[in-house]
């Protein structure tokens, strides 16, 4: 098992649009084996992993069970645990990690496939409410941003909005690019108390009010920021806590999936029939990077697929339409 696990974790830094299925499908199969809680899912299922010979017919796992349970293929030691930040009424998910080394590549990967070398940008996260949680995935990975940026004014900004609108100051005039990426509710306070016009700057917007502002449309939100920094895109980032691949978005909600990632949209009320391009439903997430969790997860997001494989996010599922994606949650 140990050489399989070796050979499928080094196809994870070479996977392309022609052989993702191929190692999707190793990956099934190596976690229908090896992982005792999906195990379980696919029995109460009665799916066969040997009769599993495309990924539409592989089940996705609710997120929900990284509230409920200790997701782990295999038995090995964690090194960190990622925790969601959700309210205190809400049970947050945990993503139990093996090897914080892969999830740091990957992810550095996944951003510069679409950006291009993180050494040419001073990285700025303004990310309140995850620093103070503590455990987050997605402050780990900006915080290995900034290590690569090797930039001096890279880093993080907890409260401290003057000396963050100094930094961007600086740094444009120097024309310098600039990644500024922030929680969503964060950013709109920021653009309250220090709008600029700014010209070698990427906004980028990771989603979430955290219960600190009132609930905004997608696009009112990029609308405020977009008026405040004068930009003619705002950029956004996908992921989660369950997720250890994200998606990037740099304009008009149209996300990119990195490497290993794959969306499929399933029918709201019938998790095993999926749906074509431009037709909206839950999304199902093919996480390559998961090979030590579950790779095959099923989202409470709301969105529809775009031509080659991009995707948008609408909003989230009702309960009513996941109740028919989570009814054995209850049977683990």
């Amino acid at each position: 098992m140990n050489n399989q696990y070796q050979e499928l974790c080094a196809t994870l830094y070479n996977v392309t649009k022609n052989n993702f299925e191929s190692i999707a499908l190793s990956i099934f199969a190596y976690q229908a084996q090896n992982n005792p809680l999906y195990q379980k899912f696919l029995q109460l299922l009665n799916v066969l992993p040997q009769q599993v010979t495309k990924i539409e017919q592989i089940p996705f796992l609710p997120l929900a069970f990284f509230k409920e349970h200790t997701i782990k293929t295999a038995d090995w030691k964690t090194v960190a645990t990622f925790r969601s930040s959700g309210t205190t009424l809400q049970q947050p998910a945990q993503h139990h990690i093996r090897c914080l080394d892969s999830y740091r590549k990957l992810s550095i990967q996944a951003f510069e496939q679409q950006y291009g070398s993180l050494e040419d940008y001073v990285v700025l996260g303004l990310l309140p409410s995850y620093l103070e949680q503590g455990n987050s995935s997605l402050v780990y990975m900006v915080e290995q941003f900034v290590a690569v940026s090797r930039q001096a004014e890279s880093g993080f900004f907890l409260h401290d909005f003057e000396a963050l609108a100094q930094t961007i100051k600086n740094c444009e005039k120097q024309q310098k690019k600039i990644l500024l990426i922030g929680v969503t509710y964060a950013l709109l306070d920021f653009a309250a108390a220090y709008p600029m016009a700014l010209k070698q700057t990427i906004v980028m917007e990771t989603g979430g009010m955290k219960g600190r502002r009132k609930e905004m449309t997608k696009a009112a939100i990029h609308e405020v920021l977009q008026t405040a920094f004068e930009v003619p895109q705002i950029h956004s980032e996908y992921g989660m806590t369950e997720l250890l691949s994200q998606a990037y978005s740099q304009g008009k909600g149209i996300f990119e999936p990195s490497a290993t990632m794959r969306v499929l949209v399933r029918e709201a009320t019938d998790p095993f029939h999926y749906l074509p391009v431009g037709k909206s439903g839950g999304l199902n997430i093919i996480d390559l990077a998961n090979i030590d969790s579950c790779a095959f997860l099923a989202t409470d997001d709301l969105g529809r697929l775009q031509p080659n494989g991009q995707f948008e996010v609408l909003g989230r599922l009702t309960a009513s339409d996941l109740r028919g994606c989570n009814l054995l949650i209850g049977e683990q």
